[in-house]
């Protein structure tokens, strides 16, 4: 099969930004067996306190004593985040996509109090509401309402976001319309939010931090993580990135199946191959969202970028209304077949009414990606009922059941 000048040409893709991933996964590599260290920046220049490694003196008896009354951990015993085992082709072309900050790279220590800060509901005003309210990992870290229900009983404005391979957008820009600078920044404005968990209109990250302070398990946690049970902000967003970070979807039947055809060097890295166990429909499906439009093809995965299926960084919106000015971000598709609700505001309850809006739905508009375009209007896809349905078939293999049970991204609270 050919790879089209104009659509798909991951092979490009991969092959220019191979370099770049070899050199992050040594600075990785680095930085994670010093625990941390070089610069004071992420990869946005925005300031970073890098994580130490706790030190053997800082995971005592006493910590885990305070710790045990509340949670199910073991500071002496963590779960493994740092290192996780990935197939062979999460490699320098995909960590080259990484938005882990140079000097910061995830941590046990750091993603342990991240697990405890997304689930504990006490992070509320009236505590009601966790960050895992809204994102819950049955259902790939999405939330189950079309708007999310807050603190108080208020909507949010738009749909919970799937958090799987979050780490893997490049361009490091959070929530749908793109406000949040990085993962860091994102991960505490929910929190804050008037709707969300009320902190906003209820002394602000003062009396959230206060409430903190009198909690026993949190200046244990942090005198762990950090080496001192100072609680600040800073160290609440990084915490919580870091746990984000680690939740890598690696173990759908799309990645089982591909584990098997992937070849280091091979052309487009083998994304063209058909797919072992593949019923006809999917692997149809598999070859429409891989495929080119100039070659017949849906051309889905020049936005939303195989192994990760995370968003292209130099992608636009995708023109819901027309007129559209607001560039939109969406998340990996990666456990997409678990969503009742898509797109930023909910609008579809199925993924069939997603691939229609692709075939010929797409509205103009001064934001929409040139990708989704043909001679300035709106491109429209030729595809029959059946190959619309092998599109959806091929989303469903993204499911990823590891992610939704691995117990290290469960609530950790004894309740």
């Amino acid at each position: 099969m050919n790879i089209p000048q104009e659509g798909l040409d991951l092979d490009r893709q991969w092959t220019r930004t191979a370099a770049r991933g070899a050199l992050a996964i040594a600075m990785l590599t680095a930085l994670g067996a010093c625990g941390g260290g070089g610069d004071s920046s992420n990869n946005n220049g925005v300031a970073v306190t890098p994580t130490p490694t706790p030190t053997p003196t800082a995971t005592g008896t006493s910590a885990n004593q305070i710790v045990q009354q509340f949670l199910a951990l073991d500071l002496d015993n963590l779960d493994n985040y740092a290192n996780p085992t990935l197939p062979a082709y999460y490699d320098g072309t995909v960590f080259a996509l990484d938005n882990t900050p140079n000097n910061d790279p995830v941590n046990d220590a750091a993603a342990t109090l991240g697990r405890v800060l997304f689930y504990d509901r006490q992070l509320s005003v009236n505590d009601t509401t966790s960050c895992a309210t809204c994102h819950q990992q049955s259902i790939g870290f999405d939330d189950d309402e079309e708007l999310s229900t807050g603190f108080n009983g208020g909507q949010t404005g738009a749909h919970a976001m799937r958090l799987g391979n979050v780490r893997f957008y490049e361009a490091d820009d959070m929530f749908w319309d793109r406000r949040a600078e990085t993962l860091e920044d994102q991960a505490l404005q929910p929190i804050l939010d008037a709707t969300e968990m009320g902190w906003s209109d209820n002394g602000g990250t003062a009396a959230l931090i206060s409430k903190m302070e009198g909690l026993e398990y949190y200046p244990a946690l942090f005198g762990f993580v950090f080496g001192d049970e100072a609680i600040s902000e800073a160290r609440i967003a990084q915490a919580l990135a870091h746990f984000q970070r680690t939740m890598i979807s690696s173990d759908s039947r799309w990645d089982r199946a591909y584990a098997q055809v992937f070849a280091a060097g091979a052309p487009n890295r083998a994304l063209n191959d058909a797919l072992p166990g593949f019923s006809a429909s999917e692997q149809r499906g598999r070859e429409l969202f891989i495929t080119g439009v100039n070659n017949g093809g849906a051309g889905c995965a020049t936005c939303h970028l195989p192994p990760t299926f995370a968003l292209n960084q130099n992608s636009r919106s995708n023109g819901l209304d027309a007129g559209e000015t607001t560039i939109f971000k969406s998340p990996s598709l990666k456990n997409v077949g678990r969503s009742t609700f898509f797109m930023h505001d909910g609008r579809f309850t199925n993924l069939r009414q997603v691939v229609d809006h692709y075939a010929d739905g797409v509205q103009a508009g001064p934001a929409l990606d040139n990708r989704l375009q043909q001679g300035g209007n709106p491109r429209r896809l030729n595809l029959t009922d059946t190959d619309r349905q092998a599109l959806v078939d091929f989303l469903l293999t993204l499911t990823d059941e590891t992610l939704e049970s691995d117990p290290k991204f469960s609530d950790p609270f004894n309740r």
